[in-house]
């Protein structure tokens, strides 16, 4: 499968609907269909990156640019107390959708270790 091919590239296209809180010329975030916690939020670049261990030096932009757009969107949802962010990469790392993403947990208190 490609990259083009993911739900999240039918997404970014509007191909197909999303409860789609920020985007901008760069990435996009939209709520999770199948939230983990009370909020989960998902942050994706418009650049198809399949996977962090495929992003290339001239990334860094966009992976600094997600970052802040994942603070913006966690103040905006009104996670005050704290949340978790989180990247899965590869079969191992639980990674499902092969297009980068970072996921936003919040709403509870997050359980240590993960997974």
């Amino acid at each position: 499968m490609t990259t083009q091919d993911t739900i999240f590239s039918k997404i970014i296209r509007k191909e197909i609907p999303a409860d789609i809180v920020y985007e901008d010329e760069l990435a996009l975030a939209f709520r999770d269909i199948h939230p983990q916690a009370p909020v989960h939020i998902l942050v994706i670049p418009k650049k198809p990156i399949p996977k962090l261990a495929d992003a290339e030096p001239e990334d860094h932009k966009i992976l600094g640019h997600l970052l802040m757009i994942v603070k913006r969107v966690a103040q905006e949802a009104g996670l005050d107390n704290g949340y978790r962010v989180v990247i899965n990469t590869g079969e191992d790392g639980g990674q499902t959708v092969y297009h980068l993403h970072l996921h936003i947990l919040g709403g509870r208190q997050m359980a240590w270790p993960p997974g």
